[in-house]
């Protein structure tokens, strides 16, 4: 992901249109897209703020986060229960649909990992 432009640039084109510019003349002069001088300018008005917003990160586990008491009670009476069918048990307990690599992220972050005994690996 490409990196924020900085707030230096991002004021000198607010401070242009303020002074009369019109947004794509300031976005020529500065060497950035009509459509972020546009949202600088929109911004600036809305928040008084020119900062760039934060990026990246989790967007979404909130929905699986909802469903965290199901999920753990599900394991306490089942410790070795396969992805899939915490997936398929969630869709059919409240009918919300999950992938099974996203209940392997919700479980990775809550520190529960499930090995297998090493010692059962070995040829009898």
């Amino acid at each position: 992901m490409a990196k924020p432009l900085s707030e230096d640039l991002r004021v000198r084109v607010v401070q242009a249109v303020n002074r009369g510019m019109s947004r794509r003349a300031a976005a020529e002069r500065f060497g950035v897209s009509p459509s972020s001088a546009v949202r600088f300018v929109r911004e600036w008005r809305e928040s008084g703020s020119v900062g760039a917003k934060r990026q990246g990160g989790d967007q979404r586990s909130h929905r699986i986060e909802a469903h965290r008491d199901l999920i753990l009670r599900a394991i306490e009476a089942k410790p070795d229960r396969p992805l899939e069918e915490i997936a398929g048990m969630l869709e059919s307990a409240v009918g919300a649909s999950f992938a099974p690599s996203t209940v392997w992220r919700f479980l990775d972050r809550h520190a529960m990992t499930f090995k297998k005994n090493p010692a059962r690996r070995r040829a009898g």
